[in-house]
């Protein structure tokens, strides 16, 4: 999404990608340039940021090394020379209890020692059964082409949230009215997730993190202000039934 609000504003992309399977569908979107490259591997990411002039940095989700990545990421632009400095992180990195959110906030202290000019852009994960302030990924990318192409940003945290705060239900009963047939908000026990989520190819960290970020969700909502994303946009943010009408609609047309 973000390739593509860039490539519509007529910025020349570098797409960085892990498998080159993806190349057509970064070509696709609009990157201008498509490169393969393991994050792990520091000197490939210092061969991806020679002469970039901006970096728009998301880790793979819920990656145990994603400090390590982070710190690569961060070293390969100070040497490219890179001018500003994008970080995809979460809403509430602080937070403890969610290992792969505290593993960002470790980033954005070693971002904010770095020197560079950051910008950081935080989004927010998916949700359960309890309210959240969703934020449309179309929105979140727009904002990112923002901060990456104007001036003012310059040490600015950016916590992206969507208009409103959303249960499991809404979204069902959302979707039930765009798609025109039932959906039926259920719940899962995080034990029984847990006993299938290997079959999905997650590693043990992985699991052990999104179980601890589900326990979270079952404690607390996970809400913030729309306020700072409705700024940089210049409009109101998507609302979730907004983003399922134009996503509908969207399927329809390519069926």
């Amino acid at each position: 999404a973000a390739v593509r609000a860039l490539a519509d504003r007529e910025e020349r992309v570098r797409a960085l990608v892990f498998r080159e399977e993806a190349f057509e569908t970064m070509r696709r979107l609009g990157a201008s340039e498509v490169v393969a490259a393991d994050m792990r591997d520091p000197e490939a990411l210092r061969v991806a940021a020679s002469g970039v002039g901006t970096i728009y940095h998301i880790c793979p989700n819920v990656h145990p090394d994603e400090v390590a990545i982070g710190e690569s990421a961060i070293a390969a632009a100070r040497s490219a020379g890179v001018e500003r400095f994008v970080y995809h992180s979460v809403l509430l990195p602080a937070v403890e209890a969610m290992p792969h959110h505290w593993l960002k906030h470790g980033v954005e202290r070693r971002l904010r020692d770095s020197g560079l000019q950051f910008r950081g852009v935080l989004g927010v994960p998916y949700g359960t059964d309890v309210e959240m302030s969703l934020v449309d990924l179309e929105d979140v990318a727009e904002a990112a082409a923002v901060v990456l192409t104007s001036p003012g940003h310059e040490g600015a945290t950016y916590e992206l949230c969507g208009p409103e705060a959303i249960a499991v239900t809404g979204i069902a009963d959302s979707l039930e009215r765009q798609l025109g047939r039932p959906v039926r908000a259920e719940f899962e026990e995080v034990e029984d997730w847990e006993r299938t989520a290997g079959a999905t190819g997650l590693g043990e960290y992985q699991v052990d993190a999104l179980v601890r970020m589900f326990r979270y969700y079952d404690r607390n909502d996970f809400t913030g202000s729309s306020e700072a994303l409705r700024r940089l946009l210049g409009r109101q943010p998507t609302s979730f039934e907004e983003f399922a009408a134009r996503t509908v609609e969207s399927r329809s047309r390519a069926t």
